[in-house]
């Protein structure tokens, strides 16, 4: 299965009025990078740069001077992009604005179905949060200390990671292997030889003192009443 991590970075908030000015994507084929990635700053014509976005991702209009308009990389984008799902954290957003360029070049849009959305499904994982990529990255222990501002190819291999991470993609892809060791296929193209190598720390607990200071306030009102307490004696 071959899947596109992918973010952009925008003049401001509103997909109808403002632009895409930097698109940046990270190839995965069955949950694991090929290292095959795009990246393109686009120059937003006559659109300026909102102040608050521009304190986000630090581009400025005079670095986009010069970079093609988005009529020009398009077909790249289309290209690369090309049968494979579009993953993206707050999926809505990112597409809001790339399916708005294709509206204005008169391109079909890319639908719903071929749109996963991490934030989506952190929130199904995770639901006691938080949910953002810094926050997923602390969460697994993924290293993103170099993220001093948004960038759209750094973004797209941090959430690549988190995506493995949260799909559980490195487990499973032991069980793809048959047991002479070629790919579960039986195709040559199907054999991907892969290195697994230990995590270099262990991740944290999870659960704060607080939260469990929490929990057993709670176990304490229920006067003996929990039924879990049941089955802590039995062991």
């Amino acid at each position: 299965m071959r899947e596109i991590i992918f973010d952009t970075e925008t003049t401001g908030l509103e997909s109808k009025n403002d632009r895409v000015i930097e698109i940046g994507g990270v190839e995965l084929i069955n949950n694991f990078p090929t290292g095959k990635t795009i990246h393109i700053y686009i120059n937003p014509g006559d659109r300026k740069i909102h102040p608050d976005a521009l304190a986000v991702h630090g581009i400025t209009e005079e670095f986009l001077k010069d970079k093609p308009v988005f009529a020009d990389v398009a077909q790249e984008i289309i290209d690369f992009f090309e049968g494979a799902k579009w993953i993206a954290h707050n999926a809505t957003f990112d597409m809001g604005f790339i399916n708005a360029e294709f509206g204005r070049l008169g391109l079909a849009p890319v639908m719903s179905d071929q749109v996963v959305d991490t934030l989506a499904m952190a929130r199904r994982k995770h639901p006691m949060g938080p949910n953002s990529l810094d926050a997923l990255c602390r969460r697994y222990g993924i290293d993103n200390a170099h993220r001093t501002k948004h960038g759209a190819l750094l973004d797209s291999e941090l959430l690549a990671e988190v995506y493995i991470e949260m799909t559980g993609g490195r487990q499973a892809a032991l069980g793809l292997m048959g047991s002479d060791g070629s790919g579960a296929g039986g195709n040559e193209a199907d054999d991907i030889a892969i290195g697994f190598t230990g995590r270099p720390r262990p991740l944290p607990n999870r659960v704060t003192e607080a939260e469990m200071a929490a929990h057993a306030t709670m176990i304490a009102s229920m006067k003996g009443k929990a039924v879990w307490l049941k089955y802590e004696q039995d062991e």
